[in-house]
């Protein structure tokens, strides 16, 4: 007989790692299944130097944090352990922070966190411990398949689902990993704090970037990669020198605001060249795009991706955290993976994540994703906005 966990055998006879930030998603996670039963024990990871960040709302894993772990820790009686991984957390994700936008890209460091420190380093740990699971607070579920393996899925809280930073987690992790907050909404979460007494209950949320104390990721970027913050020139999309910028850092594609140019119609940034340290210009219609090139693809769908790829794969992609998966068209080119979008998205960034779901809404299966290396319309706009068509579109191309 099957656990809550999907595992043979009584709680009590399996061991789970939760991994405790000290919010009230972890706390809540350890509380739950200590409850149920499980052997359970906590660590926190202390990812970088705290002590800017102590006191600032919405930071996490700095010192106020692990000391509200410790403490919940202590009120569900379960053992507690504190890791250093600072040295690992900068090389894999501060310095791939700081790397990325000096390229001019925009990054999602949690998603880097969660693949090379909490999914990679933490779950080896938690194996060492001889546990059966290592379980965190993330809004996403998993469901057991008919052979025995488990598939992501979306949270049944779609304004709380996290699957866009989870992207990345790997077949055997998943067989890992468990979410037991994945079926609840976030009021409920915080009530169950209420019920267990976790002082924790109506703790704010963390921010996405953890590591920055100031709030200002510029200056973590400017003391790694002071070639970065070089000023240069901005221009548009016919190259023309409309004005200056202090570093491409300071802008992502799709920004409007902060650009310091007067015009006549609404600028946009469409794109940032690191070689020429320029910052691109133009209409919101240059923003579109319809094809997205992407690097490191993880394919946790059915099969292997190069064997049932075939022609193409019809699936749904979500480009931005907040965006809403729409239809899209996966298929190999040049021996690398491109997607294909139906109406086109905008703003779309390289270093951000493109996720592959198998549904539009609800608990969609999550099948993979990549990280976006360039992305192209398959319309050119010039300067005045008129467009003209280059390749016809997808929905046709889907049709014959």
């Amino acid at each position: 007989m099957r656990n809550s966990l999907d595992f043979e055998g009584r709680p009590q006879d399996t061991r789970v790692v939760v991994a405790m930030s000290g919010g009230v998603d972890s706390s809540v996670t350890a509380a739950l299944l200590k409850s149920e039963g499980y052997d359970v024990v906590g660590i926190t990871l202390q990812l970088y130097d705290h002590g800017a960040a102590t006191h600032r709302k919405g930071a996490c894993c700095a010192g106020r944090d692990i000391h509200d772990a410790r403490n919940v820790a202590e009120r569900i009686g379960v053992p507690h352990y504190v890791l250093d991984y600072e040295s690992r957390f900068r090389e894999s994700v501060i310095d791939n922070f700081a790397d990325s936008y000096s390229q001019g890209e925009t990054p999602v460091p949690c998603i880097e966190c969660n693949r090379s420190i909490k999914f990679r380093d933490l779950l080896s740990t938690a194996r060492e411990l001889g546990a059966q699971a290592l379980a965190t607070g993330h809004y996403v579920a998993s469901r057991r398949l008919a052979d025995g393996s488990r598939a992501l899925v979306c949270a049944a809280d779609a304004d709380r689902d996290q699957s866009y930073f989870l992207f990345a987690t790997t077949r055997e992790q998943l067989d890992y990993l468990r979410f037991p907050l994945g079926d609840m909404t976030k009021p409920q979460t915080r009530e169950l704090a209420r019920r267990f007494g976790l002082e924790v209950a109506d703790k704010q949320d963390s921010q996405d970037i953890c590591f920055v104390p100031t709030g200002r990721y510029t200056d973590i970027i400017g003391r790694l990669k002071p070639g970065a913050i070089e000023p240069g020139d901005i221009v548009d999309l016919e190259g023309r020198v409309i004005g200056r910028h202090q570093g491409i850092v300071h802008y992502t594609v799709g920004q409007r605001k902060g650009l310091g140019i007067a015009a006549g119609a609404p600028l946009y940034v469409v794109k940032l060249d690191a070689g020429t340290r320029r910052v691109v210009v133009g209409p919101r219609d240059a923003l579109r795009m319809d094809r997205i090139l992407l690097r490191d693809v993880n394919w946790i769908g059915d099969g292997a991706l190069d064997r049932v790829i075939g022609e193409g794969i019809e699936m749904f992609v979500r480009v931005r955290s907040t965006r809403a998966p729409q239809p899209a068209f996966l298929r190999a080119v040049d021996g690398g993976y491109e997607v294909e979008l139906v109406a086109g998205e905008e703003g779309v960034s390289p270093g951000q994540a493109c996720v592959f779901y198998d549904a539009p809404s609800g608990q969609a299966r999550v099948l993979g994703g990549g990280f976006i290396k360039s992305a192209t319309a398959r319309r050119a706009v010039t300067g005045a906005g008129a467009q003209q068509a280059i390749t016809p579109p997808l929905a046709e191309a889907m049709r014959t």
